[in-house]
């Protein structure tokens, strides 16, 4: 059958070849020799599954009747018995369905021949099998029973086929073959089945849709119709069932086909069922989305601003830790699912990556920096094509692996391939839908059972519940609805989602009114400059339409401690609040700043300096201060053993205003941004699975054509031709390639080996580009790829220019 198959390979025209390369790029990876190793490589198990794994439930039924049918089988009986199956509400437009199947079929090798005579390709029914929730065939089900077994069932099948005419038993072939035939004839069965009691056809009732084997205690006794004394003895001893072990009984794939009435499947549909679901507003939709967006987008922002200047550490294990994903979901103000998808999208997306110190911590990347810069709608696009690609499952964070240990956020453990593709296989099941309609969960995993029916695994589903949650929180979708933005990503990619997204987003404002009890109300999305500048002076109070920001002492010494003046911060407020600033603020920074720095500490292990003797007096008569060791070495300074950072921090404690010091005496300022993870440790995304590109789709099939040429001519053009290899110039030896590629025909090239020995080659290229000829070699009998500059000359054959 290989030898067949491989000729009708060689009858494909170079357009269908291409088709086929294209959508099975597996198999010219690499690029196979001639079509013979291409129709072997197609017949592997491996290259077979994965073909089937892309077709949908339809495409699936047509190749399982083909296999059920026996072969060959002509479209006419295909559509017949395919037709059988089908649901009543589904028979529109069959025709042409099936038509376009069955050519999809043939362009991926699955089936080959002719209209009147349609087989599998080689290697598709050992995959397929059971086919349709089948048995296996009679002949192979009682392939093993005893010969005097199968003489008792022979006996006690024959009245059954007594009546039936041309039938019966010939006496010729094995019992198992005399059996099988017998079950072949439907006439036969429906009268076995007939003579049972009605418990016995129940039974075979329960298996006839599959699974077709069940479990009998001792399955292989002897039993006869005529002593028959349980539904089971009655099906036994009729060959209606079939003993496959000690326990084990399958029904015989001619037996169910029977009971199905001539059908090998049921409730058949040649397109998806509509999905059940809600409309929305598209506008709505959108509107709703695009908040989202930019919900999820600062979300991204805050929790990078945080980390940079007080970073998780990262486990010895990988990930980062339960109490460090909780400040960030309070962080965040978020629950902590949605925390962990936001830290992972962030990883993804390479703003944040483990670093720092000798034990690691998690810190956002000098990427960060640059996406910060960025419009926000590109941001966004960023974000959300990170998640799309990402072979990472952030809603796996929680659960435990198959040794029972914690799966933390930012695990490696949390990396499943499994879970891009299903991620883009539920976009495009949103993308399908009209505008606005929001598909309920269970169509949606409906569609991929119908789309992909072989990808079912452990995580499908999960994944799929996974991908609509997560594509809400993104803002990928609104409502359940694929938003505008959403589908220009799973269509065009992120720079057609950012400019779909771009007038959908509220106006960044440059002000906020400030209120005598020192809060501030944004009124809306703060410009990236003014939103750093407010989250490093004040502290969110609340969030919703217009975020409230409190000024606190804290806050300010933030500010101060940043490096600014209190007349900075001042001049800030002025220029960016749409209200006069009130008074009690004025106060609060001034009163800040004048006590801010009046302390001063450096390392003797640390040391403080005050102006004013009158303070330190304060520091030393203090009890809190007994346990900094302190000693006064002059009116203005005190020694400490204490570290500088803890001594800073509990003469805040105590109240008072102080700053660090560097050993120059200059003020250490706290920048936010100062810390950055090395660039280099970034997530990995999934591999797309990409077609080849039409030239070099067109350059695989010329290379195999000519290795089917060389191999029919192997006897007459196998050796090169004798004297010296070729020279030429090198100009001369591009063109004539060149020609030699747009004629497809035959050179003979003179080539330096590894140890710089002139060869002769006779080659027919196929592509030329990079300083590299790929080209098949006769002398070989192999695809090559040869260096240019290692051909020393090149010179056409004789009567190839003639063609």
């Amino acid at each position: 059958m290989t030898g067949e198959f491989a000729a009708w390979l060689r009858g494909r025209t170079d357009e269908e070849l291409r088709a086929l390369v294209t959508a099975r790029p597996e198999l010219v990876t690499p690029v196979p020799a001639h079509l013979e190793a291409l129709a072997a490589r197609a017949a592997t198990p491996s290259a077979v599954a994965r073909a089937l794994d892309r077709l949908d439930r339809f495409a699936l039924a047509v190749l399982e009747t083909l296999l059920v049918a026996g072969e060959p089988v002509d479209h006419a009986r295909l559509a017949e018995t395919v037709g059988r199956a089908l649901d009543p509400d589904a028979e529109a437009g069959f025709p042409a369905a099936l038509r376009r199947t069955v050519d999809r079929l043939r362009t991926l090798a699955l089936v080959y021949g002719p209209d009147d005579a349609l087989r599998l390709a080689p290697g598709v029914d050992k995959a397929l099998e059971p086919p349709a929730g089948l048995g296996p065939p009679a002949a192979e089900a009682f392939r093993h029973h005893p010969p005097e077994r199968l003489a008792a069932i022979l006996d006690d099948l024959r009245p059954c086929a007594a009546g039936a005419a041309g039938t019966g038993d010939t006496g010729r072939g094995t019992a198992a073959e005399r059996l099988a035939a017998l079950l072949a004839d439907p006439a036969t069965v429906e009268r076995a089945v007939a003579a049972v009691s009605p418990r016995a056809r129940a039974a075979l009732e329960a298996l006839t849709w599959g699974p077709p084997t069940g479990q009998v205690p001792n399955a292989r006794r002897e039993v006869r119709a005529a002593t028959a004394r349980s539904p089971m003895d009655e099906l036994l001893a009729r060959g209606l069932l079939a003993a496959t072990g000690a326990d084990t009984v399958t029904l015989p794939r001619e037996v169910a086909l029977v009971l199905r009435g001539g059908r090998v499947h049921r409730g058949l549909r040649h397109r998806p069922a509509e999905p059940a679901g809600r409309r929305r507003d598209p506008a709505l939709a959108d509107r709703t989305a695009a908040g989202q967006a930019f919900a999820f987008t600062r979300l991204v922002e805050e929790l990078c601003e945080h980390w940079g200047v007080d970073p998780p550490g990262v486990l010895r294990s990988g990930g980062l830790a339960v109490r460090d994903l909780r400040r960030a979901a309070a962080l965040l103000d978020v629950p902590e699912p949605d925390a962990a998808l936001v830290a992972e999208v962030a990883y993804a997306a390479g703003l944040i990556a483990s670093g720092g110190s000798v034990e690691g911590e998690w810190l956002p990347t000098p990427a960060y920096d640059a996406w910060l810069r960025r419009p926000l709608e590109d941001r966004w696009a960023a974000l959300a094509a990170a998640w799309l690609a990402t072979e990472r499952a952030p809603g796996l964070a929680g659960d435990r692996d198959e040794r029972d240990r914690l799966l933390n956020a930012l695990h490696p453990g949390l990396r499943r391939p499994a879970a891009a593709e299903v991620r883009a296989a539920v976009l495009r099941v949103l993308a399908a839908a009209e505008p606005g309609f929001a598909p309920d969960r269970d169509a949606v995993v409906a569609r991929l059972d119908w789309e992909r029916p072989r990808r079912r695994g452990p995580y499908r589903d999960r994944f799929a519940d996974f991908t609509l949650h997560e594509a809400e929180r993104l803002g990928v979708t609104g409502l359940g609805a694929l938003a505008g933005h959403g589908r220009a990503l799973v269509a065009d990619g992120p720079e057609r989602a950012a400019a779909a997204l771009a007038p959908l987003l509220p106006e960044p404002v440059d002000h906020v009114l400030l209120q005598g009890d020192l809060t501030a109300v944004a009124p809306g999305p703060l410009t990236a400059e003014l939103g750093r500048w407010l989250a490093l002076a004040a502290e969110v109070e609340s969030k919703g339409g217009a975020t409230v920001y409190r000024f606190t002492e804290a806050s300010i010494r933030r500010a101060l401690d940043a490096g600014h003046t209190a007349d900075e911060l001042v001049a800030m407020l002025e220029r960016h609040s749409a209200t006069p600033v009130p008074q009690p603020l004025r106060y609060l920074v001034a009163d800040v700043a004048r006590r801010h720095g009046r302390i001063r500490v450096g390392t003797a292990s640390a040391y403080v300096r005050c102006d004013d003797p009158a303070v330190l007096d304060e520091v030393m008569a203090d009890r809190r201060a007994a346990p900094l060791r302190l000693r006064r070495l002059a009116p203005t300074v005190i020694i400490s053993r204490t570290a500088r950072a803890a001594l800073v921090d509990s003469l805040r404690a105590m109240g008072y205003a102080p700053v660090a010091e560097s050993a120059e005496g200059a003020v250490l300022v706290a920048r936010a941004d100062a810390r950055r993870a090395d660039p280099g440790a970034e997530p990995r995304g999934a591999p797309p699975e990409v077609a080849p590109e039409p030239h070099v789709a067109d350059a695989v099939v010329r290379a195999m054509r000519a290795g089917d040429r060389a191999r029919a001519a192997a006897a007459r053009h196998g050796e090169a031709p004798e004297g010296e290899p070729p020279r030429s110039p090198v100009a001369t030896t591009l063109a004539v390639l060149q020609e030699a590629i747009r004629r497809g025909s035959r050179v003979w090239i003179g080539y330096l080996d590894s140890q710089g020995r002139a060869t002769s080659r006779i080659v027919e290229p196929a592509r030329l580009e990079g300083g590299q000829l790929t080209a098949y070699d006769r002398t070989r009998a192999a695809v090559h790829r040869f260096a240019v500059h290692r051909i020393t000359g090149v010179s056409t054959m004789a009567g190839e220019n003639d063609e």
